[in-house]
C-alpha cells in the first residue's frame, strides 16, 4: 500500500477519516434486481430544474428500500449527473476523482465521460494516485470504530456491525479500493446527506448522492482502475 515509495497513510489515520471498522468490510457482494424508479413528481417550472433531473434523482425502491427524492435545490446544479467529453485522458471503465473539483468520473469510450458531483470527507484528501476497484456491495454494513465509539457513546450499539439502510453513513452502495493487494480503506459510497454534496464533508471519503451510487454501482466493474488526483482535471 505505497505510492512512490512512500506511506499513503496510517490504518489508525484511515479509521478515523473513513468511520470504517474492519467488520465493515464483507466478503463478496449481494446481488438484486435493478433499482428502479417509482414515481416522479415535477418541481415547478419557476425553479427552472430539468425535467430529466427530477426523473434521475426522484425516490426509489431497491433492496426493499425506498430511497426518498433528492430535494434538488439543496443541490448545486453542477453536480447533477451528466455525461460529459472525458477529461481525463484514461482508457475506458476507468474511475477517476477529481478532489479539487468536486467530480468523479466513469470514462466511457468515444471520449465521454459520465460525471458526478461527490463530496469529500478528510480521508478523501488522504492520497493521490493509482488502485483499482477490488470489490462492491450494494447496502453494505458499516462499523464505528472504537476512537469513533469513545466521542460518541451513543454509538455503542453499533460496535458489532450498523445494519444496511437509508441511515447507514455508506448509504446505497460501497466500492472497496485496493491497492498492492491490500484494503486502503479508501471508500466511494452513497451518502442520505445529499446536501453535503460539493462540499468538505466531516468524514468519510467520496461520497454520492444515493441515486448516483446505485448508477455508478452498474457502470463500474470490480477490478477497474481508480485515480485519484488532488490537483484537478486540466
Amino acid at each position: 500500500m505505497t505510492n512512490n515509495g512512500n506511506s499513503l497513510f496510517t490504518r489508525r489515520k484511515l479509521l478515523l477519516g473513513f468511520g470504517l471498522g474492519a467488520t465493515a468490510v464483507a466478503a463478496g457482494c449481494t446481488t438484486g434486481p435493478r433499482a428502479k424508479v417509482v414515481s416522479v413528481a415535477p418541481y415547478p417550472v419557476e425553479r427552472g430544474i430539468e425535467p430529466k433531473y427530477v426523473s434521475m434523482y426522484g425516490p426509489v425502491v431497491d433492496g426493499g428500500y425506498r430511497i426518498p427524492a433528492v430535494d434538488l435545490k439543496r443541490v448545486d446544479p453542477r453536480f447533477y449527473r451528466q455525461e460529459v467529453a472525458d477529461p481525463t485522458g484514461e482508457a475506458p471503465g476507468t474511475v477517476v476523482v477529481d478532489t479539487a473539483n468536486y467530480y468523479a468520473y466513469v470514462v466511457m469510450p468515444g471520449g465521454r465521460a459520465m460525471r458526478y458531483g461527490v463530496g469529500i470527507g478528510r480521508a478523501g484528501f488522504a492520497w493521490s494516485g493509482r488502485a483499482k476497484v477490488q470489490w462492491k456491495k450494494k447496502w453494505p454494513t458499516w462499523t464505528p470504530p472504537k476512537e469513533m465509539i469513545k466521542r460518541e457513546p451513543s454509538l455503542a450499539k453499533y460496535a458489532d456491525g450498523m445494519e444496511p439502510g437509508l441511515a447507514n453513513p455508506l448509504g446505497a452502495r460501497a466500492l472497496y479500493i485496493f491497492q498492492g493487494g491490500k484494503d486502503t480503506l479508501y471508500r466511494l459510497h452513497g451518502t442520505p446527506e445529499y446536501w453535503t454534496i460539493g462540499t468538505n464533508s466531516s468524514s468519510g471519503c467520496i461520497r454520492f448522492m444515493n441515486q448516483d451510487a446505485i448508477d455508478l454501482y452498474d457502470r463500474v466493474k470490480s477490478g477497474s482502475p481508480l485515480v485519484v488526483t488532488q490537483s484537478g482535471m486540466v
